[in-house]
């Protein structure tokens, strides 16, 4: 016994939060095999030992990551960390894995501090993979396969789509907004704000301002899954230099909702619910009702509902109407019950209430890849889409898709079959290959078709 805990690899995983059910599960599998041990660090013990289980491979462990002597001990101990921590926190981690010779594996976007590691990383020979989860991370691997494959043949690339969803499987999908929180609520809320999106399409550079954005919707089929619609992420033209794309005409990335969703989440845009700049005056004995009051025009005569319909110009028998009345928002009994809340903040409080998924409920991801190429004087496109539907409420789609590839690729730098050092996102064939691989062996499949190219200039029409 003792010989084999002298032979065992230490994995710290840091952060034990929703989506790392999938990475244990993963880890834990595969421990008495790779002879590894799985430390489940995170401020919560208890959150830690119940992700940890009575699994003879694994441990938990308390760790506050402000703690530097506790972080830098439990770094040391470790043979590869893995950071889940929200993403402003890695830093500190990264640092310390520098300094004690760590590779380091997070799921997060590179920040220019983490870039700023480059050197030193390589100088080391360390790896720290970043961006290696669903949304960046899949996204990353599935298109730079297509691309690659392109290029290999002799291509060109001339358009690039990728669109990304986190939500509810159809089974249930049982409110009128055909939408449930699956992910962090708070992102959902706020998300397109803080400047205008920007890509390119047809060589032109086009922007949309956040009061435009949910109203710039691109419609997409996914084949057994029905319509979707797509709106624009804020800097899709960032991928240009990551994937090599610098020539292309088309480059737009964006987030999949359900058709009508964006006209819907339009009205708490206009209205102003979605602003996280300024608080609410006594806003924890704010009623639902008062809190919709509070963006409208005084009336002594006109009741709230006749005041919204007015200001949003829909009709009592409108749809938009009916989602509404479904959130219960003109309740004057319920409160929002938060001091100085912002009015984002108010507003997911109405929204969690109905929009929390069920004991029962399933979640969804949906990934949808378009690659418009010309190849021997013919141009050509391929459609690329991948749909998966969670298991439960603790395996769920996004910590599978999440989990699964910060996991596979923590053992492939542990055992040496990804050898890259820097600070890296997972877009070389090297990493994505084995990766991909492995995740289709576990459901994770991207389902290609080949299509006419469109383009967006079908009639010579300058866009």
């Amino acid at each position: 016994m003792n010989q084999v805990n002298l032979n065992m690899r230490n994995i710290l995983l840091i952060g034990a939060g929703k989506s790392t059910a999938s990475l244990i599960k993963y880890l834990t599998d595969k421990s008495k095999e790779e002879k590894i041990k799985i430390i489940i660090a995170d401020l919560s013990l208890e959150n830690a030992k119940s992700f940890a289980g009575k699994h003879a491979h694994t441990q938990a462990i308390q760790l506050d990551i402000f703690n530097t002597e506790e972080r830098q001990k439990a770094i040391q101990d470790a043979d590869i960390v893995i950071s889940m921590l929200p993403a402003r926190f890695h830093i500190e981690v990264a640092k310390d894995c520098v300094k004690f010779n760590k590779n380091l594996v997070t799921a997060s976007y590179v920040s220019d501090e983490m870039q700023a590691l480059d050197e030193e990383v390589k100088q080391k020979g360390l790896t720290f993979m970043n961006e290696i989860g669903v949304d960046p991370g899949i996204d990353h691997m599935s298109a730079m396969q297509v691309i690659d494959r392109i290029r290999a043949k002799g291509g060109k690339m001339l358009l690039f789509e990728s669109f990304t969803g986190g939500l509810v499987a159809p089974e249930s999908d049982t409110n009128l907004w055909n939408y449930k929180f699956t992910w962090n609520p708070r992102n959902v809320v706020v998300a397109g704000q803080g400047g205008a999106a920007v890509f390119m399409q047809e060589g032109q550079y086009k922007y949309i301002p956040y009061h435009r954005l949910f109203r710039r919707t691109e419609f997409l089929k996914v084949e057994n899954y029905g319509k979707f619609e797509g709106l624009a992420n804020r800097d899709s033209l960032k991928y240009r230099s990551i994937y090599g794309l610098e020539n292309i005409k088309t480059l737009y990335r964006g987030t999949l909702r359900r058709v009508g969703f964006s006209k819907a989440w339009n009205m708490f845009v206009q209205l102003g619910m979605t602003d996280d700049t300024y608080t609410l005056e006594d806003s924890e004995n704010m009623s639902y009702r008062d809190f919709v009051n509070s963006f409208l025009p005084y009336s002594p005569t006109d009741s709230v509902e006749l005041k919204t319909r007015y200001n949003l110009k829909i009709d009592q028998d409108d749809v938009m109407w009916e989602k509404l009345l479904e959130l219960d928002i003109f309740n004057r009994n319920k409160k929002i019950g938060i001091k100085n809340a912002t009015p984002a903040q108010a507003l997911q409080k109405i929204l969690e209430e109905k929009w929390t998924l069920a004991v029962d409920d399933k979640d969804m991801i949906v990934m949808y890849h378009k690659f418009g190429y010309e190849l021997d004087g013919k141009t050509n496109q391929i459609d690329s889409t991948m749909a998966l539907i969670g298991e439960d409420q603790t395996y769920t789609a996004m910590a599978k898709t999440v989990g699964l590839p910060v996991a596979i690729a923590t053992l492939k730098i542990l055992n040496k079959e990804i050898t890259t050092t820097g600070v890296l996102r997972p877009i070389t064939k090297e990493i994505y290959e084995p990766i991909l691989k492995e995740l289709s062996e576990n459901g994770i499949v991207f389902k290609e078709k080949e299509r006419k190219y469109l383009g967006y200039n079908e009639d010579n029409v300058v866009g």
